[in-house]
């Protein structure tokens, strides 16, 4: 993440470790200063499928993780280069991509995401995988509406 200079785009529901351990609030600010473009996508803590996964996860406060990640994000929200969004789609993968490297963390029915397993991947010519996630970025990212608290 500190190493990115053009990309950071991340789909998540909640994503709270962001904001909580990696200084994401204050790497964004430099990035975004720097040129770098910051696409995030965050769940919809009012949508039907972000309370599934909490009913499915056993993870009551899901929805407001969701909320609280938002509330932390938003003083970035007005930088140039920044937009957050959120979704209410189905979230199979949290992605998180910087520049031509990116995290795919696949969701397993009945398990928190932290404790399921990530592949690391980077982007090589002629190779599908890493756009194969990153078409699924851009259509959720088509789907999802300006971020409001």
């Amino acid at each position: 993440m500190r190493q990115a200079t053009e990309n950071i785009q991340i789909l998540v529901y909640a994503g709270g470790f962001l904001v909580e351990s990696l200084d994401f609030v204050n790497v964004v600010r430099e990035k975004s200063r720097a040129g770098a473009e910051v696409r995030i996508l965050l769940g919809d803590g009012d949508s039907e499928n972000v309370r599934a996964r909490a009913r499915e996860e056993g993870l009551p406060s899901l929805p407001q993780r969701c909320h609280s990640t938002l509330e932390y994000l938003w003083e970035i929200n007005d930088l140039s280069r920044v937009d957050i969004r959120t979704h209410h789609m189905p979230l199979y993968n949290s992605l998180y991509r910087f520049d031509d490297s990116m995290l795919v963390n696949a969701h397993s029915y009945g398990a928190y995401a932290a404790k399921s397993p990530v592949q690391h991947l980077q982007q090589v010519q002629g190779g599908h995988l890493f756009s194969y996630y990153l078409d699924s970025f851009e259509a959720v990212w088509a789907t999802a509406k300006p971020a409001v608290l």
